[in-house]
């Protein structure tokens, strides 16, 4: 088993403005195929910005067999959506094995850390809080 830490993230050029504010990562008003946009690379860990704005970030992963992530926290309330394969992720110490079509919720500032344990796809969503004034 092969553990990393960090990650190569590449972004879908476009050229067109996003509110105003932030360069947008996903063309407007298309259905794509999530799988089309990313795939598993040869022992590693692939990664892709569908969408960061102030409030959270939208992440596509894959990840060949046997690649994950080395146990971290993270102060954003985040879920790990699986798209095909399967993922042991542990939560605080908790065991669970996520599988296509289910969600798993990783609390902020809880230690969690993930393994693929064949080439996988998931979906990953990050929250963040408001800014209190």
């Amino acid at each position: 088993m092969r553990m990393v830490s960090s990650l190569a993230e590449s972004i879908m050029p476009f050229a067109a403005v996003h509110n105003g504010e932030m360069p947008p990562t996903l063309p407007v008003a298309q259905a794509l195929s999530l799988h089309a946009l990313i795939s598993p690379t040869e022992e590693g860990i692939a990664s892709r910005v569908l969408a960061k704005t102030a409030g959270g970030n939208l992440t596509l992963f894959a990840f060949d067999a046997g690649q994950g992530l080395t146990e971290h926290t993270s102060p954003f309330e985040a879920f790990v959506m699986v798209l095909d394969g399967a993922i042991a992720l542990t939560v605080g110490g908790t065991d669970v094995t996520a599988t296509p079509s289910t969600i798993v919720r990783l609390p902020a500032n809880v230690p969690h850390a993930l393994e693929a344990n064949e080439k996988s796809r998931m979906l990953l969503v990050m929250l963040r809080d408001a800014v209190q004034a």
